[in-house]
């Protein structure tokens, strides 16, 4: 057999999100058991017999050599001579597969440390943890974790949950949606979900969610088609501007932080010029304080100024 065909079984079983775990620790057993019956299987993993006889199926479907024997010393055995890391994947695909698992741990999905200690076993590989995953921002992780671990729980088991959503437009409203995939884009977390209050696909930025709750109101996923939610919504965005800034030395990590190099362009006399859309092009340039002036074009230093001016009427007005 290929490896693409065990690469596509491999798939198969990451999908069976409640047998994965015993795959693998079934292997695990009857390499260091040698042989074991059905019976102690079943009793072992607490499910029925032939739950366990249909998991010996699929593992040998997948290329695991896996025998039984009839009558008194018999049982399930795999062949001696097997050697996972051989038979399956190469050297460099064991460090990808325990890679994949090491930055899966962040999300405690289907019991990860068990399945990633028990395949650096089978590898003979202690993999090195390079890589540390956490999906929460800096000062916030108990409360990010939490609500992750919510939507997480939500998606998987297709609950409705309910919560609080701050809009692009500043305003506060009340939400009931059934969650679909969290997702990553351009540095945020977002929830794609069907929005219960509008009747309509809606994705959601997970920063800006609050109050959540998981309702025991359940729904069926597949009823639904993620392919259909739009980018989340903002206020009506201009075109991309160019627009040149002289930034603080101290302050110009951030030009890199926030920007692709693509649309970086440092000049001769050391000022920047970025590409930039939307309206919250003043308040970001405004958020460098004394560390930034925008040079150009003429009219955004116009408006900045018509900001600025606000501002300190709006300090003045209250001394």
């Amino acid at each position: 057999m290929d490896f693409l065909y065990h690469v596509n079984m491999a798939y198969y079983l990451w999908g069976e999100l409640m047998q994965i775990n015993r795959l693998f620790e079934i292997v695990y057993l009857l390499m260091n058991k040698k042989r074991v019956t059905a019976n102690k299987l079943a009793s072992h993993f607490e499910v029925s017999k032939r739950t366990i006889l249909r998991d010996i199926d699929t593992l040998t479907t997948a290329g695991i050599p896996i025998y039984t024997t009839q009558g008194k010393g018999g049982g399930i055995f795999i062949q001696d001579t097997f050697v996972l890391n051989k038979a399956l994947v190469s050297e460099d695909e064991q460090k990808q597969i325990l890679f994949a698992l090491q930055s899966m741990s962040a999300t405690e999905f289907v019991e990860t440390g068990q399945v990633l200690g028990r395949l650096q076993s089978l590898f003979a590989n202690p993999s090195k943890e390079w890589i540390e995953v956490d999906f929460s921002r800096w000062g916030h992780s108990a409360a990010d974790n939490a609500k992750f671990d919510m939507l997480k729980h939500a998606i998987m088991n297709e609950f409705a949950v309910s919560f609080d959503y701050i809009s692009a437009y500043g305003e506060t409203k009340g939400r009931e949606v059934y969650p679909l995939k969290l997702s990553f884009k351009s540095k945020a977390w977002y929830l794609q979900s069907f929005c219960q209050v509008e009747n309509e696909y809606r994705v959601f930025k997970f920063n800006r969610i609050s109050n959540m709750v998981v309702l025991d109101k359940p729904f069926n996923s597949s009823d639904y088609e993620p392919s259909k939610i739009e980018p989340p919504e903002d206020p009506a965005e201009p075109g991309l501007v160019d627009v040149r800034l002289l930034v603080s030395s101290h302050a110009k990590y951030r030009i890199y932080d926030e920007f692709a190099e693509s649309d970086i362009t440092v000049n001769k006399d050391g000022t920047f010029t970025l590409r930039m859309q939307g309206q919250w092009i003043y308040d970001y340039i405004l958020s460098y304080g004394t560390a930034i002036e925008l040079l150009a074009p003429q009219y955004m230093r116009e408006e900045l100024l018509v900001r600025i001016e606000r501002i300190k009427n709006k300090y003045l007005s209250k001394t």
